[in-house]
């Protein structure tokens, strides 16, 4: 909006598609996303690579993406965050307090997952995981809630791309450091040095204060009211038109993106790449490939609106899957790594921008943090559940190549969905509060 991206001093000269990203708002997504990333990062594919260098089988090491389910399941408790007010910290706001506490969750996490040696034992390496996994999730639960309160309805686009940003960034960087300094120090080392990628949501939520559009639940006097806060986000989403096949996209949009891209070292890994190559090829053309395609999917985002543009990016992230077939057929190829790498990278940054949007307009504010946890929960976890349950065995039946074949036809109802839900009239009648709300709008008890 003109409103939004008109500024006086520095911003005037900055160039008037790009202005929407330097906003105070956008800039803190950014930084947001930068926690948001790295527990991903330390029970991904970081860990992935260290439990095969550690000589673990391939049926071990993808179970292990089963610490992933805790995050499907942080809509358990996600309601906790939107009606608990802290003791102590409390009084610095309730999304700021839970910042803190949840950051310090994660890094106490990581640590403990840096001092097990998978060798030694598996069973403490899978809890450690597992516990990085809720402290992740609970982590994301306030970083999301946080960034949807602070992004007015028409920065949901640009703040999405800037949380995008942040995300890869913490993710991509927290990976190749671990990599890089596990071959000099090791893995324990290398982890706990990872830990301070928790400080930048920390710092923003301090900087920034309590969001304008955070709106307090009615105070909890009795049981049935509290059975009404867990309840309620779920019966208010549930009431809306076409709100059952919502859901459904929801759960199969990334069935086969999912289920590929946890399987990525492996790959790599049974291709001879090493730990230098995975680093370099991941950053030097993978994250700059995400950063790409971010700024391409936010000019495609405000030039063919919502709709057209999640289609799209569904399209690209499924054919997406089949770059990575093309690269197992291959062989080791640095060509080929770069190729699968960018296209896949460039088409998830797309996406990142316009389904992420699409997701955090779907939530209505009184219930944020609640909501999206359970959105952005179902939308990954029938392709996690497969991924630790089933992807080991499916390689070692199948390969690589028809493994990933088979990943992106998975793509295909996900697209067909999303299609004729737009030709029913169902994706803008789907869209809560937080997409809706007049710009400046305040919120209200």
């Amino acid at each position: 909006m003109a409103t939004q991206t008109e500024a006086t001093g520095w911003r005037t000269h900055v160039p008037e598609v790009v202005r929407p990203y330097t906003q105070r708002a956008p800039v803190a997504a950014f930084f947001l996303g930068i926690s948001s990333g790295f527990p991903y990062a330390m029970i991904g594919a970081t860990l992935t690579t260290r439990l095969a260098q550690d000589g673990i089988d391939k049926k071990a090491v993808t179970a292990f993406t089963l610490a992933f389910l805790v995050y499907n399941l942080k809509w358990l408790w996600a309601w906790v965050v939107d009606g608990v007010r802290l003791p102590l910290i409390g009084y610095l706001g309730k999304r700021v307090s839970w910042l803190l506490l949840a950051g310090v969750l994660v890094m106490a996490a990581v640590a403990n997952l840096a001092l097990v040696d998978p060798k030694a034992s598996l069973l403490a390496t899978a809890y450690a995981a597992v516990l990085v996994g809720f402290a992740g999730a609970t982590f994301d639960i306030v970083i999301d809630a946080y960034r949807i309160e602070i992004l007015k309805p028409e920065e949901l686009g640009v703040g999405s791309g800037m949380t995008q940003y942040g995300w890869r960034i913490g993710s991509v960087a927290a990976g190749a450091l671990a990599l890089v300094l596990a071959s000099r120090i090791g893995w324990s080392g290398a982890y706990l040095a990872c830990a301070v990628f928790a400080l930048p949501a920390m710092l923003t939520g301090l900087l920034m204060g309590e969001p304008e559009r955070h709106r307090e639940p009615p105070a909890k006097r009795a049981a049935g009211e509290l059975w009404q806060s867990i309840v309620g986000p779920l019966i208010e989403f549930f009431q809306r038109k076409g709100a059952f096949l919502v859901l459904l996209f929801i759960l199969l949009h990334k069935i086969g993106d999912t289920l590929a891209n946890l399987t990525f070292r492996l790959l790599f890994d049974d291709l001879g790449f090493s730990n230098d190559e995975i680093a370099i090829y991941d950053v030097g053309i993978g994250f700059w490939a995400y950063l790409i395609g971010i700024f391409v999917g936010g000019i495609l985002y405000a030039r063919m609106g919502m709709k057209r543009s999640v289609l799209l990016s569904l399209v690209l992230m499924g054919v997406s899957n089949f770059s990575f077939a093309a690269l197992a057929s291959a062989g080791h190829s640095n060509i080929g790594m770069a190729s699968a790498i960018g296209f896949e990278n460039f088409a998830s940054g797309i996406g990142g921008v316009t389904v992420i949007a699409y997701f955090s307009a779907l939530c209505d504010l009184r219930f944020t943090a609640a909501q999206y946890a359970l959105i952005s929960a179902a939308a990954s976890i029938v392709g996690r559940f497969l991924t630790g349950t089933s992807a080991g065995s499916l390689i070692e039946r199948f390969g690589y190549v028809d493994f990933y074949l088979l990943t992106t036809a998975l793509a295909v109802p996900g697209i067909l969905l999303f299609w004729l839900m737009m030709r029913a009239g169902l994706i803008d009648a789907s869209v809560g509060t937080a997409g809706t709300e007049e710009p400046g709008a305040q919120s209200v008890p």
